[in-house]
């Protein structure tokens, strides 16, 4: 509370304007997420940015453990990787929380959000490739040495169809669970040559020192959304839908838009192998590379387009047509779901 001196005018500071307007009971701003460290790296993340955009602003960070956090089969079993936002989504439907944080890549494109629920801000994105890691005393340092059999644990669909791809001579195994985990269970169990995992995941929790291989665009189309923090809210809450926009990144907000149409308009689920990434070219083009695989990587289509920023939702519209022309809806019908 600030205190006035009889006479003087009161001038409201930025936290102060947002306190009353957005929480008027001046409580802290609750910012729910998952329970790794993963996730709090980027809450954290969100919260310095709201910080510097805000200063003075209190933010309280509510950990919840989601569906896909506690099953560790295949996800598509309970019914994808919407798994990882349901808990959240109802915290903050219920009003148990003010604003969420996600990973857009882990955002599915085959059902429409929450009802009443928006996402009112998009951090910067940040590196979307993937990289390799191996066990430590490895003899390998990438995967064109590893021999016939050899196994590599993922845990996504896309990227197990890539490596296929370029290496139909491996074996790729389902290989769950947060980032650390993976890493301590990847030295101690040793029932994997590799794993291939998220290279800003990676940095984000300390672990970029254990990267051996950084794959290439050309190698591994990433997912839709990587790199990309989206933070959501009530849209009837005018105030922290105002607050979060004070950190919304617009040009990313546009790469996301491209890309999320293309992937709505692909009418993909949880098992299916599908890529793409948009970004700003030098001469200021929207640029969309679309590609949706069959589960071995034998069998793929591929598009890309390009066009201006403000028709993002068209190139979006439009990669996706090409796709579906190009066979993408066969092989999309023609994996399990």
């Amino acid at each position: 509370m600030t205190i006035v001196p009889a006479g003087a005018t009161a001038v409201s500071s930025p936290a102060e304007v947002y306190f009353s307007r957005a929480l008027p009971s001046g409580r802290p701003l609750r910012l729910g997420g998952r329970t790794s460290h993963l996730a709090r790296a980027y809450a954290r993340r969100v919260i310095d940015a709201l910080a510097a955009a805000v200063p003075g602003l209190q933010i309280e960070y509510v950990p919840i453990e989601t569906s896909a956090d506690r099953h560790k089969g295949d996800l598509s079993e309970l019914g994808g990787k919407g798994l990882f936002m349901k808990e959240i989504d109802k915290a903050l439907m219920t009003g148990a929380i003010d604003a969420a944080v996600h990973c857009m890549k882990d955002v599915p494109g085959d059902v429409p959000l929450p009802k009443g629920l928006v996402f009112a801000a998009y951090m910067q994105r940040e590196d979307v490739r993937d990289a390799v890691v191996f066990p430590e005393g490895s003899e390998y340092s990438n995967l064109a040495e590893l021999p016939p059999g050899a196994k590599i644990g993922t845990s996504a669909v896309r990227r197990k169809a890539q490596i296929l791809r370029k290496y139909p001579h491996v074996n790729v195994q389902r290989f769950r669970g947060n980032v650390i985990p993976r890493l301590t269970r990847l030295d101690e169990e040793k029932t994997v040559d590799a794993l291939v995992l998220a290279r800003g995941g990676l940095a984000k929790v300390g672990m970029e020192h254990r990267i051996s291989q950084v794959l290439s665009m050309d190698e591994m189309c990433p997912a839709i959304g990587a790199g990309v923090v989206g933070v959501q809210c009530r849209a009837s809450d005018e105030g922290i839908v105002e607050l979060l926009q004070m950190i919304d990144h617009a040009e990313t907000r546009t790469h996301i838009l491209a890309e999320r149409t293309m992937l709505h308009g692909l009418q993909g689920h949880c098992n299916s192998p599908i890529a793409g990434h948009c970004h700003t070219t030098e001469d200021g083009q929207l640029s969309l590379i679309g590609m949706v695989f069959s589960r071995d990587g034998a069998t793929f289509a591929y598009a890309h387009e390009w066009d201006t920023p403000d028709r993002a939702f068209e190139l979006g519209a439009y990669v996706a047509g090409v796709l579906n022309r190009k066979g993408a809806r066969d092989i999309i019908a023609g994996i399990p779901h």
